[in-house]
């Protein structure tokens, strides 16, 4: 048996998010914890909703094998339910939107987003599987969404929720309903309960900052006391506002605060409550109504703070370099004063860029430390003003990963603040620790995200378990396994790629070959990369890395691969967005792994590489980078931009050639559309690169776009003979080059012999076939068909490609689709039984034959027989 159930005293939010799950898990029980809050009660009373709940009653705990639990993940707000999560038979999947909270229960599935609402988490999650509502349902969600965001006004709303709401309207929400039942009015109880409340408020200054503390004491239980704190909030307009109530045995804490300071949710978290940074509450219990008030305003002590600001925690003066200074003495001026990065600036005015020692260290392996800081430097940081908040400077520092944050005035440099000085901060005063916090608003990414439910949901059922397999004999060796690369990438795309990468913390090829064992596949490894590649049966591969650290010996040179740590293997990759893995261990499956605030890059749609010298020692990246923007649609970072034109222009290219390039050109070539590649790669100077007299004119343009044409219509005719664009599209960009300067450019490289000579081959005959096309007006079949037989199809395209005239494109069409595909009737064996000896003649018959019928002379067999008897009479005594 599967329930579906939620908080006590549940809300809308709760109710709507079971109504929601129920559309994900049909064959499962609506369950109510406990109570309502009574404006949902009302709610439920009054409409007809589609959805029959059952009672806690009638329900056998020991029948329940699932149990999805919506807008919470506290066990102490799920009543009796609470006997499920003791045992292990039981199924738990759990959708929230609450921050993380000490003791909070775990599940198989957990989805836990940090929006305003957990009804924003279902409608994503419909977004993603194309799952539509009925306009009740619609209705129901957006009650939801006004209740829990305090109708889009609470600091805790975000972007995603507004996007929600504007979803479930075009769904079919029904905002006069919203209305009715958020929009409340106070009963005159409920009215005088608001005006004792405010005649009650004292205000607090705790660490400068003004916090209103009311209480009140009622003989029973207020449904809506809630809803009279929201109106005393409105009403007053205060900026936190803790709200004391001692009803009946019990005190109830409710906690609003629109200021970052005062973080509501730590506070109540004190009493056991929880909720938010911007709304919380707590109910308390052994406990007078004095001895809350004074727990309270000592835990407000603890966990408010005032405002820090730059200009406070700022360095001055700043040490910096001119742009000119040389690598060599910038890394020295940091030794000197103990510092990481270093400040470019021309005159003192404004800062050009960021230079760090890593970078500068790199450089000096690299033989290029005469060269100036200018070369190598970070284009790409934020800068704050004097008054930036501790927030502004925790989310560059710790979400965006940016060591050293500049202190600007009006553009005037004041100041730096590092990475130092804030965990100083952090370490002397420990309630600003990020972990100790129940939420900080809506961060820009989640680092820990949990991607089990995307996995489910994107990748096949034979995908997923071999996946929970990869981990399982992870975990049996002791191993850590992570899934890499592209895969994780596309995953959060929400696009399939079937290019499984995985990575070991162990030894990658003892894994592959239990692996291969497990999965009855072959295995093949290479001892000297620590790596391996395991093919199961129907062709599938798993390529196994050992986590790894790569060095490079000198610039452009292959690596040489040290193990290491997943964190030091991720940082050898060539871009951020390809610089992510993804937990297979059964403890951890799903879990995503995110150093480099990878998740930022794909959510802007950038191209960004790791660190700035990235491309001195790889500079087969730049082709990377290219065909990965293309491809996606993405666009490379500034900086990115900046060092591929340094490479080019340090002609690094020249320093190791061979078969890495020629595979990563052949990788842009075999996209879909590779001329906005080839184009990007002119603007770059790359095809220079690969010959000095290659570049885009009008003729080569017209060229390139003709070979796209016939590649794109050989693809729609859905014919058994597959092609290689690839081979197509590299003919054609080097068809001005004369084939001498072909040859030594497969020399340079290595380009295998089968493709440089076929390409050789096939571009003689091509141009040959051209010429006469272009010659000729009108040719009979037959003359096609001698003209163009024994072309491969790549070289058919390029004589389709390379044909100015209409007719000659006709031709090649008519040969591709009917010509080559026609024969004679009559074989061999029946010119024998004719009475014609066999010999040279027979092929020059056959040759005839041919003609005729590729001329449509000829239609039957009797027709061919008559011809041979006109051409070829055979002689009689």
């Amino acid at each position: 048996m599967e329930i579906i159930t939620t908080h006590l005293n549940a809300d809308f939010d709760g109710m709507a998010s079971m109504v929601a799950a129920r559309k994900l898990y049909p064959e499962a029980l609506l369950v109510f914890s406990g109570s309502q809050e009574k404006n949902l009660r009302k709610f439920l009373l009054q409409s007809a909703i589609g959805c029959d709940f059952q009672r806690l009653k009638n329900i056998d705990l020991s029948q329940v094998s699932r149990l999805i639990i919506v807008d919470t993940r506290q066990p102490s707000r799920i009543g009796n339910f609470q006997a499920c999560l003791e045992s292990p038979d039981v199924d738990i999947h759990l959708y929230d939107h609450h921050p993380d909270a000490p003791g909070d229960i775990k599940g198989s599935v957990e989805v836990v987003r940090s929006v305003g609402a957990t009804a924003t988490v279902f409608v994503e999650i419909f977004q993603e599987r194309g799952v539509e509502l009925t306009p009740e349902e619609a209705t129901i969600m957006a009650m939801a969404e006004y209740e829990d965001t305090g109708s889009f006004t609470f600091n805790t709303t975000t972007p995603a929720d507004l996007s929600a709401m504007s979803w479930l309207l075009a769904a079919g929400a029904n905002l006069h309903v919203v209305t009715q039942y958020i929009s409340q009015e106070l009963t005159v109880e409920e009215v005088g309960l608001l005006h004792a409340l405010i005649r009650s408020a004292t205000t607090y200054t705790i660490n400068g900052i003004d916090i209103v503390v009311a209480k009140i004491t009622v003989p029973h239980y207020v449904d809506e006391f809630s809803l009279i704190v929201r109106r005393f909030v409105e009403m007053e307009n205060h900026n936190v506002l803790f709200a004391v109530a001692a009803m009946g045995e019990r005190i109830y804490l409710i906690a609003r605060s629109r200021i970052p300071e005062v973080n509501v949710g730590l506070v109540t978290m004190e009493f056991n409550g929880g909720g938010h940074a911007s709304a919380a509450s707590a109910t308390i219990s052994n406990m007078t109504l004095v001895e809350a008030e004074e727990n309270l305003i000592r835990y407000l002590h603890k966990h408010v703070h005032p405002r820090r600001i730059a200009r406070e925690l700022m360095s001055a003066p700043i040490i910096s370099v001119a742009p000119d200074v040389a690598i060599s003495e910038a890394n020295d001026l940091m030794t000197r004063y103990s510092i990481t990065v270093l400040p470019v600036m021309a005159d003192k005015t404004e800062i050009q860029g960021l230079i760090s020692r890593r970078e500068a260290g790199k450089s000096l392996f690299h033989n290029l430390g005469k060269l100036p800081v200018s070369e190598f430097m970070t284009t790409e940081f934020a800068s704050l003003a004097p008054g930036a908040t501790l927030a502004e400077i925790q989310e560059l520092i710790i979400e965006h990963r940016q060591r050293f944050i500049p202190v600007v005035d009006r553009g005037r440099p004041l100041g730096v603040i590092t990475r130092t000085d804030l965990f100083n901060l952090l370490v002397n005063d420990p309630a600003y620790m990020p972990g100790l916090r129940v939420t900080d608003g809506h961060p820009s990414v989640e680092r820990n995200r949990n991607l089990a439910n995307v996995l489910a949901q994107a990748v096949s059922r034979e995908m997923m378990v071999l996946l929970r397999t990869i981990g399982e004999t992870a975990r049996d060796l002791n191993y850590t396994v992570y899934a890499v690369g592209g895969f994780v990438r596309d995953l959060l795309l929400h696009q399939v790629n079937l290019d499984l990468d995985v990575v070991i913390e162990g030894d990658g090829i003892v894994f592959a070959r239990q692996l291969a064992r497990i999965l009855k596949g072959k295995v093949r490894t290479h001892a000297k990369f620590n790596t391996a590649v395991v093919k199961l049966a129907d062709g599938f591969k798993i390529d196994i890395a050992t986590a790894r650290m790569e060095y490079y010996e000198y610039p452009a040179a292959m690596p040489v691969v040290e193990l290491s740590s997943i964190k030091l293997d991720l940082f050898r990759r060539d871009f951020t967005i390809n610089a992510m893995a993804v937990h297979l261990n059964p403890d951890n499956f799903g879990i995503l792994v995110d150093f480099f605030n990878s998740q930022n890059d794909l959510k802007d749609r950038r191209i960004r590489i790791l660190h700035n010298l990235s491309f001195v020692e790889d500079p087969t990246r730049i082709f990377r980078a290219i065909r990965l923007e293309k491809r996606m649609g993405f666009a490379m970072g500034s900086l990115t931009e900046r060092q591929i034109k340094n490479a080019v222009r340090m002609n690094l290219f020249d320093r190791s050639l061979g078969r890495r390039y020629f595979q990563e050109l052949k990788l842009i070539l075999s996209e879909r559309n590779p001329l906005p590649a080839i184009y990007r790669m002119n603007e770059f100077g790359l095809l220079q690169f690969l010959h000095r007299s290659l570049r885009i004119d009008e003729r080569l343009r017209h060229i390139l776009e003709d070979s796209h044409r016939a590649v794109a219509w050989y693809k729609l005719l859905y014919l058994e003979e597959s092609c290689r664009p690839w081979l197509v599209y590299m003919m054609s960009l080097l068809a001005r080059m004369q084939t001498r300067a072909q040859v030594v450019f497969f020399r340079r490289f290595e380009v295998p012999d089968r493709y440089a000579q076929a390409m050789i081959r096939e571009r003689a005959r091509a141009r040959k076939a051209v010429r006469v096309l272009e010659r000729r007006v009108r040719m009979r079949n037959s003359e096609v068909f001698r003209l163009l037989d024994g072309l491969s199809v790549e070289g058919l395209l390029y004589v389709m490609t390379l044909c100015r005239k209409k007719e000659g494109k006709k031709a090649v069409s008519a040969y591709v689709t009917r010509l080559r595909y026609v024969s004679c009737r009559l074989t061999g064996a029946d010119l024998k039984k004719l009475g014609y000896e066999p010999g040279p003649q027979f092929q020059e018959m056959l040759a005839c034959l041919l003609a005729a019928n590729l001329d449509e002379e000829i239609a039957s067999r009797e027709a061919e027989k008559a011809l041979l008897a006109e051409k070829f009479p055979l002689m009689t005594d």
